[in-house]
């Protein structure tokens, strides 16, 4: 499932500040994603094995003072709506003000869970003035400073005490769920059309018509599965009104809660920046993928015009590049049913469980090829693999010595894996511990 928490309060308060500690110094997966937020808004934590998806709000209120509080109102109903969680950050040195009375009226009607966190307390008499947020009426508050870290362990214990652990994450319902995903205008709505066969959803010449995640049930043609529809990530800088921030929210949880992502990219203008960043939000989240090349029709072709984009693609997505590429026209039709085939091929692959005894004579094979390198002349041997009970492919490997594997000779282990096991479009996760 996946757990999405949202970051509120009014400007200058530390929002972005407790986003990276809880981020980055959590050892959490971080990233630039243009689009999906703007400077450094979207990341995907964990603590205590327990992962969550952080949104910090701050980055779409406009700097307007006749707008200011009404924007920052929007922001928090939409937080409040799509997220599981919301944090709503205060600030100490400068008390409750009007703003945070209005949010804190705003958030005492939600459902959610709340955490009121007080921000800039890193000394004891700040500690004593933080007691005036209870005020507030949400209940407990959680004093932290988000520059030094100190108090951010008691707010994640709270906040990640329902969550499930990694392996408990999973969809419990055995049917496969493909999403749609990719820049605005590229064609998603049209292929899902295509492939349900009757006009469910919008299609215009206008980027964005698709605001939510769209669920259909797909069952014909031997194939049984949900199709997800999902508005489109946008590039930086364009997702300033509050109706994009929501699609934005509704495609990353999509693509959260999919088994396999069919990420669409337009022939006609080629494989951007934004969907590189599309296609790494999927892989950090350990989905299958395939690439679609749509508008495969409008484009002037010769022999070799397949092979040259196949390899540009590849080129972008380095150094993930077993992925299916596939050239299709989601208003012709063309290769549409090879998209469904191979969607589920990645499907199978991700959920495959290979024994250990194979896994073993795998091992013997590759390091008979090619054995780790000494590292300050000690001599690394590995004993035996394991592949992990989790959702989605990953291996243990034991060892005596797993500090000195260095990267390329895990990307040798990861490449021999996918040749022989064949995991094309399934990311892999390879672990080395002691024996």
């Amino acid at each position: 499932m996946s757990n999405i928490v949202a970051i509120v309060g009014r400007p200058n308060v530390g929002k972005s500040t407790l986003f990276n500690r809880l981020c980055g110094g959590r050892k959490a997966i971080v990233d630039e994603i243009a689009g999906v937020t703007r400077d450094r808004h979207y990341g995907k934590s964990d603590w205590n094995g327990k992962e969550f998806s952080l949104i910090d709000t701050g980055g779409y209120i406009t700097n307007s003072d006749d707008v200011f509080e009404e924007e920052i109102r929007k922001q928090v109903l939409l937080a409040m709506e799509e997220a599981d969680s919301v944090l709503f950050i205060v600030d100490v040195m400068s008390g409750i003000t009007d703003l945070d009375e209005i949010i804190a009226d705003m958030l005492r009607k939600s459902s959610k869970k709340v955490l009121v966190v007080v921000n800039k307390v890193d000394n004891s008499q700040r500690q004593y003035d933080a007691s005036i947020f209870y005020r507030l009426g949400l209940g407990e508050i959680y004093p932290v400073s988000a520059i030094n870290g100190s108090g951010t362990g008691e707010l994640l214990d709270e906040l990640v005490g329902g969550y499930p652990l990694h392996e408990e994450a999973g969809l419990t319902d055995d049917i496969p769920r493909f999403a749609i995903v990719g820049r605005p205008n590229v064609g998603k709505s049209s292929l899902a059309n295509s492939l349900l066969g009757e006009e469910r959803n919008i299609v215009t010449p206008v980027a964005g018509t698709t605001r939510d995640a769209i669920y259909t049930h797909y069952n014909k043609f031997g194939h049984n599965f949900m199709l997800i529809d999902t508005a489109g990530l946008r590039k930086k800088g364009k997702t300033m009104q509050n109706i994009e921030f929501y699609s934005v929210m509704r495609s990353v949880r999509a693509i959260e809660n999919s088994d396999v992502c069919l990420l669409m990219v337009d022939a006609v203008i080629g494989m951007e920046a934004q969907d590189v960043n599309i296609f790494k939000l999927i892989v950090r989240n350990r989905k299958g993928v395939l690439i679609l090349v749509n508008k495969w029709d409008l484009v002037e072709k010769d022999a070799g015009s397949v092979k040259k984009f196949t390899s540009l693609i590849k080129e972008r997505i380095s150094p993930f590049e077993d992925v299916p590429v596939i050239f299709t026209s989601a208003l012709t039709k063309q290769r549409i049913h090879k998209t469904l085939d191979t969607a589920v091929e990645v499907y199978s692959r991700r959920k495959q469980r290979i024994s250990t005894s194979r896994l073993n004579e795998f091992l013997r094979k590759s390091v008979d090829q090619f054995h780790p390198p000494a590292v300050k002349g000690k001599h690394i041997k590995i004993n035996y693999v394991t592949q992990l009970p989790v959702q989605t492919p990953a291996f243990a490997f034991f060892c005596n010595l797993p500090q000195y594997i260095r990267d390329p000779y895990k990307r040798y282990l990861e490449n021999r894996l996918r040749e022989t096991f064949n995991f094309t479009g399934v990311p892999v996760q390879i672990f080395f511990r002691r024996k």
